[in-house]
């Protein structure tokens, strides 16, 4: 295993930024939703734009896994179904947008994404309170096909998802065992297009993202600790502008 790991050539920091990522993303599955985001700068300033987003897609699958087996009785169906046709419209458009840009373009539109995600990600909060449920279909249209485009970028759909949900007052675990399928079918449907369409997840980044396993369990049982731990004001507050700083550094 040793010569194994040695053979990927990577740096003692690139080893440890994709450990911390496989933690965060853990955490991120088990209520703290926000600090997921932080990993798509910090794998995209290691590893360049485009390679970093097949590098984190299999990690991502992995922890939803541990999300649809905790929460997997506690998903509503018709907020899914409503949602994918356009969030497979989304990703679709984002294939070809991101085939035909360059390496430099593509890690703009990246953190472009992610600065979205983060502006998204504190109008809910401000506005959550006064958010009424949009009955209209364009709600629907608009934020699934957002958020295909968003996820297929940069794997950046969370605070776009976790914008409907949360407009549809869902209770807790609902809320959370919903997103968890609705990532875990939209993870799995883009695999076919990094393998074949980008090329950015091959047998190599496969076992790589093996390695990560371990750390994104420790993160998913950490995060159930640190929800507990922390006030959840503080923790997104350093989540976000940590988040906006290393995005500012892909531009």
């Amino acid at each position: 295993m040793t010569n194994l790991l040695h053979s990927y050539d990577l740096t003692t920091l690139q080893w440890v930024l994709l450990a911390v990522s496989g933690l965060l993303i853990g955490m991120s599955k088990t209520g703290l939703s926000g600090v997921g985001l932080m990993v798509v700068p910090i794998l995209a300033n290691a590893f360049g734009g485009r390679p970093s987003v097949g590098l984190l897609l299999p990690i991502l699958i992995f922890a939803d896994v541990f999300a649809v087996a905790w929460y997997n009785r506690h998903a509503q169906w018709k907020h899914i179904l409503r949602l994918l046709p356009f969030a497979i419209f989304g990703i679709l458009v984002a294939t070809f947008v991101g085939k035909s840009i360059s390496d430099t373009t593509f890690s703009r539109l990246l953190a472009a994404m992610v600065v979205i995600g983060i502006v998204i990600l504190v109008w809910r909060d401000i506005r959550s309170e006064k958010m009424k449920i949009p009955e209209s279909k364009w709600f629907a249209a608009s934020l699934g096909s957002l958020g295909g485009f968003a996820t297929m970028i940069g794997n950046a759909a969370g605070p776009v998802m976790a914008l409907y949900l949360l407009s549809m007052r869902l209770p807790k675990n609902i809320y959370i065992g919903t997103g968890a399928w609705f990532f875990f079918i939209i993870n799995l449907s883009k695999v076919p297009l990094h393998i074949w369409s980008w090329k950015t997840i091959t047998a190599e980044s496969f076992i790589l993202d093996l390695f990560m396993i371990p750390a994104i369990a420790t993160g998913a049982f950490f995060g159930i600790w640190l929800v507990k731990l922390l006030p959840e004001k503080a923790f997104r507050i350093i989540v976000i502008v940590t988040t906006l700083l290393s995005a500012l550094l892909l531009f």
